[in-house]
Protein backbone atom coordinates (compact mmCIF):
# COMPACT_ATOMS: atom_id res chain seq x y z
CA UNK A 1 0.00 0.00 0.00
CA UNK A 2 1.25 3.35 -1.21
CA UNK A 3 2.33 5.80 1.18
CA UNK A 4 0.98 9.93 1.24
CA UNK A 5 3.79 12.71 1.66
CA UNK A 6 3.40 13.27 5.76
CA UNK A 7 3.90 9.29 6.01
CA UNK A 8 6.68 9.02 3.70
CA UNK A 9 8.56 12.40 5.47
CA UNK A 10 8.17 10.38 8.84
CA UNK A 11 9.17 7.33 7.78
CA UNK A 12 12.47 9.05 6.47
CA UNK A 13 13.17 10.38 9.72
CA UNK A 14 12.89 7.15 11.78
CA UNK A 15 9.02 6.85 11.75
CA UNK A 16 9.43 3.40 10.31
CA UNK A 17 6.88 1.79 8.64
CA UNK A 18 4.15 4.07 10.31
CA UNK A 19 0.69 4.57 9.78
CA UNK A 20 -2.00 6.99 10.87
CA UNK A 21 -2.71 7.09 14.46
CA UNK A 22 0.97 5.23 15.21
CA UNK A 23 2.88 7.55 17.56
CA UNK A 24 6.44 7.50 16.28
CA UNK A 25 10.16 9.01 17.32
CA UNK A 26 11.37 11.23 14.80
CA UNK A 27 14.66 12.87 14.28
CA UNK A 28 14.31 17.07 13.42
CA UNK A 29 16.44 18.67 10.57
CA UNK A 30 16.25 21.83 12.15
CA UNK A 31 15.30 22.93 15.72
CA UNK A 32 14.07 27.11 16.34
CA UNK A 33 12.83 29.03 18.90
CA UNK A 34 11.94 32.24 18.75
CA UNK A 35 11.88 35.14 20.76
CA UNK A 36 8.16 34.45 21.81
CA UNK A 37 8.50 31.66 24.30
CA UNK A 38 12.60 31.23 23.58
CA UNK A 39 13.46 32.48 27.11
CA UNK A 40 11.23 29.26 28.40
CA UNK A 41 13.20 27.16 26.37
CA UNK A 42 16.56 28.29 27.80
CA UNK A 43 14.91 27.51 30.67
CA UNK A 44 13.53 24.48 30.35
CA UNK A 45 16.96 23.37 28.85
CA UNK A 46 19.12 24.20 31.71
CA UNK A 47 16.24 22.72 34.16
CA UNK A 48 15.90 19.60 32.78
CA UNK A 49 18.78 19.08 30.36
CA UNK A 50 21.32 18.79 32.98
CA UNK A 51 24.39 18.03 31.80
CA UNK A 52 23.59 17.12 28.18
CA UNK A 53 24.97 19.04 25.58
CA UNK A 54 22.55 20.47 22.30
CA UNK A 55 22.50 17.90 20.51
CA UNK A 56 23.84 19.16 17.19
CA UNK A 57 24.40 22.89 17.45
CA UNK A 58 24.67 23.38 13.78
CA UNK A 59 21.12 21.99 13.85
CA UNK A 60 19.73 24.22 16.23
CA UNK A 61 18.16 27.92 16.02
CA UNK A 62 17.03 31.13 17.55
CA UNK A 63 14.79 33.39 15.32
CA UNK A 64 13.57 36.52 16.54
CA UNK A 65 10.42 37.78 14.56
CA UNK A 66 7.72 38.98 17.21
CA UNK A 67 8.65 42.03 18.88
CA UNK A 68 11.77 43.35 17.05
CA UNK A 69 13.95 45.63 18.33
CA UNK A 70 12.02 44.56 21.68
CA UNK A 71 9.35 47.42 22.72
CA UNK A 72 9.37 46.69 26.35
CA UNK A 73 11.79 45.70 29.17
CA UNK A 74 10.63 41.61 30.02
CA UNK A 75 11.24 41.48 25.95
CA UNK A 76 14.62 42.98 25.36
CA UNK A 77 15.38 40.74 29.02
CA UNK A 78 14.32 37.48 27.28
CA UNK A 79 16.24 38.43 24.02
CA UNK A 80 19.02 38.63 26.08
CA UNK A 81 18.68 35.88 27.85
CA UNK A 82 18.46 33.55 24.20
CA UNK A 83 21.37 35.20 22.99
CA UNK A 84 23.92 34.58 26.19
CA UNK A 85 22.15 30.71 25.98
CA UNK A 86 23.07 30.47 22.42
CA UNK A 87 26.78 32.05 22.75
CA UNK A 88 27.18 29.35 26.19
CA UNK A 89 26.12 26.10 22.92
CA UNK A 90 27.32 28.12 20.17
CA UNK A 91 24.07 28.34 18.86
CA UNK A 92 23.35 30.85 15.35
CA UNK A 93 20.98 33.55 16.44
CA UNK A 94 19.21 35.18 13.54
CA UNK A 95 18.37 38.13 15.49
CA UNK A 96 15.87 41.14 15.73
CA UNK A 97 17.09 42.90 11.80
CA UNK A 98 16.71 39.15 10.49
CA UNK A 99 12.61 38.97 10.17
CA UNK A 100 9.94 36.36 10.47
CA UNK A 101 11.65 33.00 11.54
CA UNK A 102 9.82 30.57 9.57
CA UNK A 103 10.77 32.79 6.13
CA UNK A 104 14.54 32.81 7.25
CA UNK A 105 14.57 29.45 7.82
CA UNK A 106 13.21 28.86 4.61
CA UNK A 107 15.16 31.78 2.53
CA UNK A 108 18.32 30.15 4.14
CA UNK A 109 17.83 27.57 2.62
CA UNK A 110 18.03 25.52 6.30
CA UNK A 111 14.75 23.93 5.59
CA UNK A 112 14.06 21.99 2.23
CA UNK A 113 11.53 20.11 0.42
CA UNK A 114 10.83 16.53 2.48
CA UNK A 115 12.55 18.02 5.78
CA UNK A 116 11.68 18.07 9.32
CA UNK A 117 11.57 21.25 11.07
CA UNK A 118 9.73 21.90 14.71
CA UNK A 119 10.09 25.59 16.91
CA UNK A 120 7.47 27.51 19.12
CA UNK A 121 5.69 29.90 15.88
CA UNK A 122 2.24 28.42 15.58
CA UNK A 123 2.91 28.89 11.90
CA UNK A 124 5.59 26.69 11.70
CA UNK A 125 3.86 24.25 9.50
CA UNK A 126 4.33 26.62 6.82
CA UNK A 127 6.96 24.58 5.86
CA UNK A 128 4.57 22.32 3.81
CA UNK A 129 4.81 24.97 1.08
CA UNK A 130 8.16 23.48 0.00
CA UNK A 131 6.65 20.14 0.42
CA UNK A 132 8.49 20.07 4.31
CA UNK A 133 7.38 18.78 7.44
CA UNK A 134 7.28 22.09 9.79
CA UNK A 135 5.39 22.43 13.35
CA UNK A 136 4.80 24.70 16.20
CA UNK A 137 5.40 23.23 19.46
CA UNK A 138 5.09 24.00 23.02
CA UNK A 139 8.52 25.23 24.73
CA UNK A 140 9.26 21.92 27.16
CA UNK A 141 8.96 19.74 23.39
CA UNK A 142 11.31 22.68 21.73
CA UNK A 143 13.69 22.58 24.42
CA UNK A 144 13.34 18.29 24.47
CA UNK A 145 14.97 18.92 20.96
CA UNK A 146 17.38 20.67 21.13
CA UNK A 147 18.83 18.07 23.64
CA UNK A 148 17.81 15.02 21.91
CA UNK A 149 17.40 15.61 18.13
CA UNK A 150 13.98 14.37 18.03
CA UNK A 151 10.61 14.82 19.11
CA UNK A 152 7.01 12.00 19.26
CA UNK A 153 4.41 12.86 16.89
CA UNK A 154 1.42 10.76 16.46
CA UNK A 155 1.06 10.71 12.12
CA UNK A 156 -2.15 12.37 10.87
CA UNK A 157 -4.68 10.97 8.69
CA UNK A 158 -4.02 12.20 5.39
CA UNK A 159 -6.87 14.09 3.06
CA UNK A 160 -6.48 15.36 -0.40
CA UNK A 161 -7.84 18.63 -2.12
CA UNK A 162 -7.81 18.82 -6.08
CA UNK A 163 -8.08 22.51 -6.41
CA UNK A 164 -9.96 22.55 -10.19
CA UNK A 165 -10.17 25.49 -12.65
CA UNK A 166 -7.94 28.72 -12.74
CA UNK A 167 -8.93 31.64 -10.58
CA UNK A 168 -9.76 34.99 -12.28
CA UNK A 169 -7.51 37.81 -13.16
CA UNK A 170 -6.74 39.76 -9.94
CA UNK A 171 -7.53 36.67 -7.32
CA UNK A 172 -4.13 36.23 -5.63
CA UNK A 173 -2.75 33.01 -3.24
CA UNK A 174 -4.85 34.55 -0.71
CA UNK A 175 -8.34 34.51 -2.21
CA UNK A 176 -7.29 30.46 -3.05
CA UNK A 177 -6.45 29.98 0.43
CA UNK A 178 -9.47 32.04 1.98
CA UNK A 179 -11.71 30.14 -0.61
CA UNK A 180 -10.65 26.66 0.91
CA UNK A 181 -10.78 28.44 4.77
CA UNK A 182 -14.88 28.98 3.49
CA UNK A 183 -15.17 25.67 2.23
CA UNK A 184 -13.82 23.67 4.98
CA UNK A 185 -13.85 26.28 7.73
CA UNK A 186 -11.62 25.76 11.20
CA UNK A 187 -12.91 22.08 11.45
CA UNK A 188 -13.75 19.72 9.07
CA UNK A 189 -9.69 19.82 8.52
CA UNK A 190 -8.93 19.14 12.36
CA UNK A 191 -6.00 17.41 13.02
CA UNK A 192 -5.29 16.08 9.07
CA UNK A 193 -2.49 16.46 7.02
CA UNK A 194 -3.74 18.08 4.08
CA UNK A 195 -2.04 17.59 -0.04
CA UNK A 196 -3.20 19.82 -2.25
CA UNK A 197 -2.99 19.32 -6.10
CA UNK A 198 -4.41 21.16 -9.19
CA UNK A 199 -3.49 23.18 -12.03
CA UNK A 200 -3.15 26.39 -10.51
CA UNK A 201 -0.62 25.10 -7.59
CA UNK A 202 1.36 23.31 -10.38
CA UNK A 203 2.24 26.99 -11.90
CA UNK A 204 2.47 28.50 -8.11
CA UNK A 205 5.07 30.73 -7.13
CA UNK A 206 6.95 30.05 -4.01
CA UNK A 207 5.45 33.07 -2.29
CA UNK A 208 1.95 31.35 -3.54
CA UNK A 209 2.69 28.20 -2.13
CA UNK A 210 3.56 29.87 1.32
CA UNK A 211 0.67 32.39 1.53
CA UNK A 212 -1.51 28.70 0.83
CA UNK A 213 0.20 26.87 3.17
CA UNK A 214 0.60 29.63 6.07
CA UNK A 215 -3.42 29.53 6.62
CA UNK A 216 -3.70 25.72 7.52
CA UNK A 217 -3.40 26.41 11.40
CA UNK A 218 -6.68 28.66 10.59
CA UNK A 219 -7.93 25.25 9.66
CA UNK A 220 -7.45 23.20 11.98
CA UNK A 221 -5.15 21.13 9.87
CA UNK A 222 -1.67 19.81 10.99
CA UNK A 223 -0.15 21.16 7.84
CA UNK A 224 -0.97 22.04 4.24
CA UNK A 225 1.65 19.77 2.16
CA UNK A 226 2.32 21.21 -1.43
CA UNK A 227 4.29 19.05 -3.56
CA UNK A 228 7.44 20.78 -4.83
CA UNK A 229 6.21 22.18 -8.30
CA UNK A 230 9.18 23.93 -10.73
CA UNK A 231 8.94 26.93 -8.83
CA UNK A 232 9.65 25.87 -5.84
CA UNK A 233 12.45 23.24 -6.82
CA UNK A 234 14.38 25.51 -8.64
CA UNK A 235 14.25 27.82 -5.90
CA UNK A 236 16.68 24.58 -3.82
CA UNK A 237 18.21 23.83 -6.85
CA UNK A 238 16.59 20.05 -6.42
CA UNK A 239 15.08 17.72 -9.09
CA UNK A 240 12.16 15.63 -8.52
CA UNK A 241 13.71 12.81 -7.78
CA UNK A 242 15.42 14.93 -4.45
CA UNK A 243 11.86 15.69 -3.29
CA UNK A 244 8.96 13.64 -1.52
CA UNK A 245 6.34 12.94 -3.51
CA UNK A 246 2.75 10.95 -2.29
CA UNK A 247 3.08 7.12 -4.13
CA UNK A 248 0.66 6.82 -6.78
CA UNK A 249 -1.79 4.33 -4.67
CA UNK A 250 -1.55 6.17 -1.72
CA UNK A 251 -4.36 5.61 1.09
CA UNK A 252 -6.18 8.97 1.94
CA UNK A 253 -9.24 9.22 4.34
CA UNK A 254 -10.85 11.44 2.17
CA UNK A 255 -10.62 13.33 -1.06
CA UNK A 256 -12.69 16.85 -2.34
CA UNK A 257 -12.50 19.06 -5.17
CA UNK A 258 -13.10 22.70 -4.34
CA UNK A 259 -13.31 24.97 -8.14
CA UNK A 260 -11.53 28.04 -8.01
CA UNK A 261 -12.75 28.50 -11.42
CA UNK A 262 -13.03 32.46 -11.93
CA UNK A 263 -12.61 33.04 -8.06
CA UNK A 264 -12.38 36.86 -7.49
CA UNK A 265 -10.96 38.24 -4.64
CA UNK A 266 -12.23 37.59 -0.85
CA UNK A 267 -12.22 39.03 2.21
CA UNK A 268 -12.35 37.33 5.50
CA UNK A 269 -14.58 39.43 8.04
CA UNK A 270 -14.18 39.92 11.49
CA UNK A 271 -14.28 37.69 13.97
CA UNK A 272 -13.08 35.22 12.27
CA UNK A 273 -10.89 33.81 9.52
CA UNK A 274 -12.93 31.62 8.15
CA UNK A 275 -16.48 34.47 7.52
CA UNK A 276 -15.57 34.26 4.30
CA UNK A 277 -17.32 36.41 1.43
CA UNK A 278 -16.79 38.37 -1.86
CA UNK A 279 -14.75 41.46 -1.13
CA UNK A 280 -17.18 43.78 -3.14
CA UNK A 281 -20.04 42.60 -0.54
CA UNK A 282 -18.18 45.12 1.52
CA UNK A 283 -17.97 47.59 -0.64
CA UNK A 284 -19.58 50.30 1.68
CA UNK A 285 -17.25 49.61 4.85
CA UNK A 286 -15.21 52.92 5.08
CA UNK A 287 -11.67 51.90 6.66
CA UNK A 288 -9.17 53.42 8.89
CA UNK A 289 -5.91 51.65 8.06
CA UNK A 290 -4.29 48.27 5.98
CA UNK A 291 -1.93 46.20 6.62
CA UNK A 292 0.63 44.38 4.48
CA UNK A 293 3.09 42.37 5.86
CA UNK A 294 3.01 38.94 7.86
CA UNK A 295 3.97 35.22 7.53
CA UNK A 296 1.22 35.17 4.89
CA UNK A 297 1.77 38.40 2.82
CA UNK A 298 5.14 39.29 3.45
CA UNK A 299 7.37 37.67 0.36
CA UNK A 300 9.49 40.09 -2.02
CA UNK A 301 6.37 39.02 -4.59
CA UNK A 302 4.17 40.62 -2.41
CA UNK A 303 6.15 43.33 -1.76
CA UNK A 304 6.63 44.14 -5.74
CA UNK A 305 2.90 43.81 -5.81
CA UNK A 306 1.92 46.36 -3.16
CA UNK A 307 4.21 48.93 -5.26
CA UNK A 308 3.52 48.25 -8.25
CA UNK A 309 -0.07 48.82 -7.70
CA UNK A 310 0.72 52.23 -5.21
CA UNK A 311 2.98 53.71 -7.68
CA UNK A 312 1.73 56.88 -8.94
CA UNK A 313 -1.43 56.93 -6.80
CA UNK A 314 -2.05 58.03 -3.24
CA UNK A 315 -3.27 56.42 -0.03
CA UNK A 316 -6.45 58.13 0.97
CA UNK A 317 -6.45 61.09 3.44
CA UNK A 318 -7.29 59.84 7.35
CA UNK A 319 -6.20 55.86 6.09
CA UNK A 320 -2.95 54.41 7.40
CA UNK A 321 -1.02 52.15 5.25
CA UNK A 322 1.56 49.88 6.78
CA UNK A 323 4.14 47.86 5.19
CA UNK A 324 6.15 45.26 6.94
CA UNK A 325 8.30 43.03 5.00
CA UNK A 326 9.11 39.67 5.77
CA UNK A 327 12.51 39.41 5.92
CA UNK A 328 15.60 41.72 5.74
CA UNK A 329 16.58 40.20 2.70
CA UNK A 330 13.39 41.18 1.34
CA UNK A 331 13.81 44.68 2.37
CA UNK A 332 17.18 44.98 0.81
CA UNK A 333 15.84 44.43 -2.31
CA UNK A 334 12.93 46.24 -1.76
CA UNK A 335 15.28 49.54 -1.46
CA UNK A 336 17.32 48.24 -4.44
CA UNK A 337 14.48 47.64 -6.85
CA UNK A 338 13.09 50.95 -5.92
CA UNK A 339 9.88 49.17 -4.25
CA UNK A 340 10.17 51.37 -0.49
CA UNK A 341 10.30 54.83 -2.58
CA UNK A 342 7.07 53.93 -4.49
CA UNK A 343 5.22 52.68 -1.29
CA UNK A 344 6.64 55.58 0.73
CA UNK A 345 5.65 57.91 -2.26
CA UNK A 346 2.14 56.95 -2.05
CA UNK A 347 1.36 57.43 1.85
CA UNK A 348 3.06 54.34 3.25
CA UNK A 349 4.67 53.76 6.20
CA UNK A 350 7.59 50.85 6.03
CA UNK A 351 8.66 49.23 8.73
CA UNK A 352 11.13 46.71 9.83
CA UNK A 353 11.00 43.10 9.17
CA UNK A 354 9.43 41.04 11.25
CA UNK A 355 5.60 39.84 11.94
CA UNK A 356 4.51 43.25 12.49
CA UNK A 357 0.58 43.15 13.32
CA UNK A 358 0.32 40.14 14.10
CA UNK A 359 2.83 40.67 17.16
CA UNK A 360 0.68 42.92 20.08
CA UNK A 361 2.49 46.30 20.60
CA UNK A 362 3.82 45.88 16.70
CA UNK A 363 3.19 47.97 14.06
CA UNK A 364 -0.72 47.02 12.41
CA UNK A 365 -2.34 47.84 15.64
CA UNK A 366 -6.23 48.73 15.72
CA UNK A 367 -7.84 50.98 17.89
CA UNK A 368 -11.30 50.83 19.47
CA UNK A 369 -13.74 51.62 16.33
CA UNK A 370 -11.11 51.35 13.45
CA UNK A 371 -11.38 49.19 10.71
CA UNK A 372 -8.53 47.60 8.88
CA UNK A 373 -7.92 45.33 6.09
CA UNK A 374 -4.80 43.12 6.94
CA UNK A 375 -2.72 40.80 4.61
CA UNK A 376 -2.13 38.21 7.66
CA UNK A 377 -3.63 35.38 8.86
CA UNK A 378 -6.09 35.96 11.50
CA UNK A 379 -8.85 38.43 12.54
CA UNK A 380 -10.09 37.24 15.74
CA UNK A 381 -10.77 40.01 18.25
CA UNK A 382 -7.78 41.58 19.65
CA UNK A 383 -4.98 39.76 17.74
CA UNK A 384 -4.05 42.83 15.65
CA UNK A 385 -5.72 45.59 18.42
CA UNK A 386 -9.21 46.36 19.35
CA UNK A 387 -11.17 47.44 15.66
CA UNK A 388 -12.03 45.13 13.17
CA UNK A 389 -9.81 43.26 11.03
CA UNK A 390 -11.21 42.09 7.27
CA UNK A 391 -8.03 39.46 6.12
CA UNK A 392 -7.65 39.65 2.49
CA UNK A 393 -4.70 39.26 -0.18
CA UNK A 394 -2.52 42.45 -1.07
CA UNK A 395 -4.37 43.97 -4.44
CA UNK A 396 -7.77 43.77 -2.13
CA UNK A 397 -5.63 46.01 0.82
CA UNK A 398 -4.00 48.53 -1.26
CA UNK A 399 -7.53 49.59 -3.41
CA UNK A 400 -8.93 49.57 -0.26
CA UNK A 401 -6.33 51.95 1.32
CA UNK A 402 -6.24 53.88 -1.92
CA UNK A 403 -9.78 54.38 -2.00
CA UNK A 404 -10.61 54.61 1.74
CA UNK A 405 -13.16 51.48 1.95
CA UNK A 406 -13.15 48.02 1.34
CA UNK A 407 -12.44 47.34 -2.58
CA UNK A 408 -11.18 44.75 -5.11
CA UNK A 409 -8.19 45.44 -7.16
CA UNK A 410 -10.14 45.58 -10.41
CA UNK A 411 -11.78 48.86 -9.07
CA UNK A 412 -8.42 51.15 -9.60
CA UNK A 413 -8.02 50.40 -12.73
CA UNK A 414 -5.03 50.79 -14.86
CA UNK A 415 -2.30 48.47 -14.13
Amino acid sequence: MGRTMIEKILSAHGAGDCRPGDEVWIGIDSRTARDFAGASVVANVEKNGGARPIADPSKTFFTFDCNVPANTIPYADNQQTIRNFARKHGLKVFDVDAGIGSHVVIENRIARPGSTTVGTDSHLNIMGAIGAFGQGMGDVDIAFSFVSGKVWFEVPHSVKIVLEGMPAAGAEAKDVALAMLGRFNHHELLGKSVEVNGPWLEGASLSDCITLASLATEMGAVTILLPPNPSVLGFFGMTEAEAVYADFDAVYEKEYRLSVEGLKPLVAAPPNPNNVHPADQFSDVRIDGAFIGSCTNGTLDDMRLAARLLKGRKVAPGVMLKVVPATRAVWRTMMDEGLLADIFEAGGIISNPGCGGCASGQIGMTGRGEIQVSTSNRNFTGKQGAGDTYLAGVGTAVASAVLGRIASVGELGGN
